[in-house]
């Protein structure tokens, strides 16, 4: 099995791209979907929650904004979220790589990076566009204001960076483009994996 670390900052396309690459026959595992999914009701981070910060818990669910209102009171709080998050992505993540019966697993993580997680892939792709068009896109979303997307990428690792230490970048400019290049790579990847 091959595991490929699928990265890439704020509007630079990655869902769609995640997507391509599950049309190409690939098993795509999405960290921010596991996260929704343990801050479910019934998810599996509720019940540490509650114990943690229980007034991140409204209506048996971990709320994003309750926690979004702790974290800007206590510096000290993202780390102790991330100390009860990071253990319950991983293993949802071992959970999703134990039931995958294909050859190419691609594991969507934004802050593959950042945290670290670029260690345990065999190769990881970054998805990529010019600095206009990344900012027209989460724009044209009308979610957030100029000014909450540039404190965003900000945080973020540089694109160029990301693209830096990528084995493959991924231009998103155009669909076909992308897909196209989707295409290559797992073609190259199937190749390395025929001639292990």
């Amino acid at each position: 099995m091959f595991l490929l670390g699928l990265t890439g900052s704020i509007g630079m396309g990655k869902s769609t791209t995640a997507a391509m690459f599950a049309d190409a026959g690939c098993a795509v595992w999405d960290a921010d979907a596991a996260v929704h999914r343990l801050y479910a009701k019934g998810g599996a981070a509720v019940p540490a929650f509650l114990k943690a910060f229980p007034d991140a818990v409204i209506d048996d669910e971990v709320s994003r904004p309750a926690l979004k209102k702790i974290i800007a009171q206590d510096a000290t709080a993202l780390k102790q979220i991330e100390a009860i998050v990071h253990p319950l992505v991983g293993e949802d993540r071992a959970g999703f790589l134990a039931g995958s019966t294909v050859d190419i697993v691609v594991l969507d993580i934004p802050l593959i990076f950042e945290t670290g997680g670029n260690k345990h892939m065999d190769a990881v792709a970054c998805v990529s566009v010019s600095g206009e068009i990344q900012q027209k896109r989460v724009m044209d979303r009308g979610m957030m204001t100029l000014e909450q997307f540039e404190n965003i990428r900000a945080k973020q690792m540089p694109n160029d960076e990301k693209c830096a230490l990528s084995d493959y970048v991924i231009e998103t400019d155009t669909l076909d483009h992308a897909r196209a290049q989707v295409q290559a790579i797992v073609a190259d990847i199937k190749r390395k994996l025929t001639h292990a």
